[in-house]
């Protein structure tokens, strides 16, 4: 369903970004007529933020009145713009937590969906209203609801999308785990912020048949994109990873922060394998991830002597921690564990599951939703369940 839509904003790079899209088939054809009518440049603020590993927060503010021409530049490229630090608070330490998502990523999440005409769309985390834009340009504004946590967030999208003329039915400012009832049942949930545990309400709220498509992730690697198909009422719900993505935790299933205890650890000895190959590419990662629930990893270093006290620190957020040197990682003092779990020797079992399997990729795997809400992931098939 064709939308009127304001052109100001389509710049020559933003063409040049949607070719190559449809060049690679990352964007494909039933949704370069909305890409077109709704150029991401009309819907991404005034001030963003850049990396800059000189900054003290490892971002500097890029406005677009003072740096226009690098403010294009990021806009344009098929990459990630930073919206937002620290929920919004001045004085944090510079962590993103909106942004506007890298193109190719949205494009491929919206192929997942697998809509038609005449559907109707749950658009979970506003952020800046690109998606939903998208969304109202493909299927109109009757179809689409979109639900944003942050109220200043959800305002400044509402402004944008109502100036494009793209502005969906209804706006919502809530928590996107509740989905939104009143609006259901939808053929489709479409999610712009990662999930530990896909909310019960979501399936709920989801026709029999239809898709959930949400970025997922483990506290050890925030990596999968999860495309599940609803089931009947009653029964599981099912689906496969379809590709790697890492986006911004929903506030409410965030990771804990990874400390060390200043006690004395439990035990220490040398590592069986070196540290480097927990983390060497993403199947790896999410692997860990599966087979260690509730691990989350960091990096520390004494910056009196950074190559050799080089660590990757460990904690399950319950009284469990580890570390592991990656200088000498085989030396009787090289892991240092605390607490009921050995996470490092379950890091380091972990690998060897993987590597057992034949190094599988991350798109072997796939979830089942069990009618009380129960996750249980699996390789292959839902009967091989990972543990």
């Amino acid at each position: 369903m064709d939308q009127a839509c304001s052109a100001e904003e389509v710049s020559d790079g933003y063409a040049r970004l949607l070719a190559g899209l449809t060049k690679s088939g990352a964007l494909e054809e039933g949704w370069r007529g909305a890409f077109a009518r709704a150029p991401r440049a009309e819907f991404v603020p005034e001030v963003v933020w850049a990396p800059d590993d000189g900054a003290p927060t490892g971002h500097r503010r890029v406005s677009r009145a003072v740096e226009p021409d690098t403010w294009w530049a990021l806009v344009d490229a098929d990459g990630v713009v930073v919206t937002q630090l620290d929920d919004g608070a001045d004085d944090g330490p510079g962590i993103p937590t909106s942004s506007a998502s890298k193109p190719s990523l949205v494009a491929s999440m919206l192929r997942h969906l697998e809509v038609t005409d005449g559907a109707r769309v749950l658009d979970v985390g506003t952020g800046t209203g690109w998606t939903s834009a998208l969304l109202t340009a493909r299927l109109g504004a009757e179809a689409v609801t979109t639900v944003e946590v942050d109220p200043r967030i959800s305002a400044e999208a509402a402004h944008r999308l109502k100036s494009a003329a793209l502005a969906p039915a209804r706006l919502v400012v809530g928590d996107g785990l509740t989905g939104w009832p009143e609006g259901a049942p939808y053929d489709h949930i479409h999610s712009t912020a990662a999930v530990r545990r896909v909310p019960r309400t979501w399936i709920a709220q989801t026709r029999p048949g239809g898709t959930i498509v949400t970025p997922w992730g483990t506290p050890f690697a925030n990596a999968g994109l999860l495309r599940l198909v609803t089931g009947e009422p009653g029964g599981p719900s099912c689906g496969r990873f379809v590709g790697n993505v890492s986006f911004m935790w929903m506030r409410a299933q965030r990771p804990h922060a990874v400390t060390l205890p200043p006690t004395d650890p439990d035990t220490h000895g040398p590592s069986a394998m070196d540290p480097e190959l927990a983390l060497a590419n993403v199947d790896v990662a999410f692997t860990i991830g599966l087979r260690v629930p509730d691990a989350r990893y960091a990096h520390t270093w004494d910056a009196s002597n950074p190559s050799t006290t080089y660590r990757i620190v460990l904690s399950d957020g319950n009284g469990s921690c580890a570390s592991a040197r990656y200088e000498s990682w085989d030396a009787p003092d090289a892991v240092r564990q605390w607490g009921p779990r050995r996470l490092w020797d379950e890091i380091t079992a972990a690998r060897t599951w993987w590597e057992d399997r034949a190094r599988p990729p991350l798109t072997r795997f796939g979830l089942t939703v069990t009618a009380r809400g129960r996750q249980k992931v699996w390789l292959d098939v839902p009967a091989n369940l990972v543990g």
